[in-house]
């Protein structure tokens, strides 16, 4: 299975039997065949036929849309799980104070151990670094089993703050500084290495939301992120474990200089922003590793359904030790 990513302007999309053709004015310029696809990403002037969305909705194909300079998402959902019992026990869980802080701790304490284990990682490939990286390590390792101890929201949240700074003062040692990364800052991202980052956690969000939906979950109701208007929570909840797909990614490709200075431009208000060739290689990259996060993802959300109705105790803890554990796709 595959993404499809078309970031091309005046192309429309059509179906030919069972393919998408592309077409420039009267001129077909190419089939994909609908088989291998699961994802589609759209960019830029591109137009499609209801045709098109319906049969993608049909095939369980998850459309997102990324509009504007900037890739603002939009989400075209396909059909959900049909068994409502799930969405209900969602509901009743995260309605429970304690239990949604036991879910809560699991998803914070996989994200403190993907932080630890890829700072140990760039650590082992930049010997250079054992001595800027030895501190961010050494406090993540310790925070590892913290959160499990955490008796509030308030406090897991504080937890995962602390984590976050100690990760970013370690990460910022693994790029070159003429790239500017001094840590993480958004909306607008505003150096080469925030623009990736950002970049990939919106795709990877986007996978969450698509995931959650596709298995009967309510993408809204979280756990660790609470119930905000607009927000999609419970997907936020589920990125964090698999952050560091993304941030994995973002190191390799400047290590590697698949990406270079040049390949960002910056906006009159400091929005620093990846253009169309770099997005192109970005897109080649970042397909496994979002294959990857949807083979997670349905790993993830399979355990949640059978712990949440009861068949089977303890089933996401196990489920988010194995996705933690697992080594990176390519």
């Amino acid at each position: 299975m595959t993404s499809l990513y078309v970031d091309r302007r005046g192309v429309a999309l059509s179906l030919d039997g069972d393919a998408i053709a592309f077409h420039e004015g009267d001129a077909c310029i190419g089939t994909v065949p609908l088989g291998p696809v699961d994802r589609v990403y759209l960019r830029g002037d591109v137009r499609l036929s209801a045709g098109v969305l319906g049969r993608l909705g049909a095939l369980g194909v998850g459309v997102v849309v990324l509009s504007g300079r900037r890739g603002e998402p939009t989400l075209m959902l396909p059909r959900p799980h049909n068994d409502a019992r799930i969405r209900l026990a969602q509901l009743d869980a995260a309605r429970d104070a304690g239990h949604a802080l036991a879910l809560a701790r699991l998803f914070v304490a996989g994200r403190i151990v993907g932080q630890h284990d890829l700072l140990v990682e760039i650590r082992g490939a930049r010997p250079d670094l054992a001595h800027p990286l030895a501190e961010p390590v050494a406090a993540l390792f310790r925070m590892r089993s913290h959160a499990h101890g955490k008796a509030s929201l308030e406090e897991l949240r504080g937890l995962e703050g602390a984590a976050a700074r100690h990760f970013f003062a370690g990460l910022t040692h693994a790029f070159a500084p003429s790239l500017g990364f001094g840590g993480r800052n958004r909306r607008p991202p505003r150096d080469p290495v925030n623009a990736v980052l950002s970049l990939g956690y919106t795709l990877l969000h986007a996978e969450a939301v698509l995931a959650a939906h596709g298995h009967g979950f309510d993408p809204h109701v979280g756990f660790l992120h609470g119930i905000d208007f607009g927000r999609e929570s419970f997907a936020c909840d589920l990125v964090e474990p698999l952050r560091g797909l993304v941030e994995r990614l973002a190191w390799r490709l400047f290590a590697e200089q698949t990406l270079r200075e040049r390949d960002f431009t910056t906006e009159p208000d400091g929005a620093c922003l990846l253009q169309k060739a770099g997005r192109a290689r970005f897109y080649e990259a970042v397909d496994p590793v979002l294959a990857d996060a949807r083979r997670r993802l349905d790993r993830i959300l399979r355990a949640l359904r059978r712990q949440l109705l009861g068949e089977e105790e303890g089933a996401i803890a196990r489920a988010l030790s194995a996705a933690a554990e697992d080594e990176p796709d390519g």
